[in-house]
């Protein structure tokens, strides 16, 4: 059965991406106590600067993941604006983020990498 899906980002650094890794492409980890929302990315160009930007300088190695959701399911989060026009996240309380997980369609992707040393 075909089910629309709505294609996210999600900028992180090494150790969340090991984890994610670890359960073989199909789940983001829980949040830590002092993370109390995981919050997709609806622009590919915005990950892209946060990973290069903030991920790079705080654990060496950013990454841009990819990934698809369940459209009718992922519509109960409302689009907030971060910034500017494209800037645009979903918010997931941190206790929602087993249920986002069940409704993932597909692989978790890594679409690019940054690194301290890359010029």
């Amino acid at each position: 059965m075909n089910r629309p899906t709505t294609t996210l980002w999600r900028p992180t650094g090494p150790a969340e991406l090991a984890l994610v890794e670890a359960s073989g492409w199909t789940a983001w980890p829980p949040r830590l106590p002092e993370q109390p929302i995981f919050y997709p990315v609806l622009d590919e160009d915005y990950a892209i600067r946060i990973a290069r930007d903030w991920n790079v300088p705080a654990s060496g190695a950013g990454y841009v993941t990819r990934f698809a959701v369940e459209t009718a399911f992922v519509a109960r989060y409302p689009v907030r604006r971060a910034g500017g026009r494209t800037i645009l996240e979903l918010w997931v309380p941190a206790a929602e983020l087993a249920e986002f997980n069940r409704h993932l369609v597909g692989p978790i992707e890594v679409t690019h990498t940054f690194t301290a040393d890359a010029a």
